[in-house]
């Protein structure tokens, strides 16, 4: 298995634990749960916003960047991807 982050570890071992399988089981889907979770968390602490920027006479739209936001998905991200 992949080597995860510790704080991806933290959270597999979180959804592992809740999981009737074992973590090594095919039928685990503890990552996939533990990564929905953590995007609908990110959705809810930090929702996607955009700031306004007047430059050259026109307003235009840049996302908004939260530390927060983006750890949840970076660990979500990180969790889908293991192998």
């Amino acid at each position: 298995m992949t080597k995860l982050s510790p704080a991806s570890q933290a959270v597999l071992d979180a959804a592992n634990g809740a999981q009737s399988y074992g973590p090594d089981d095919c039928l685990n889907e503890s990552r996939w749960a533990a990564a929905a979770a953590l995007r609908a968390a990110a959705e809810i602490v930090s929702p996607l916003s955009y700031e306004d920027v007047w430059t050259d006479g026109r307003i235009l739209q840049y996302e908004k960047h939260d530390p927060v936001r983006e750890k949840l998905l970076a660990i979500a991200t990180e969790l889908e991807g293991i192998e």
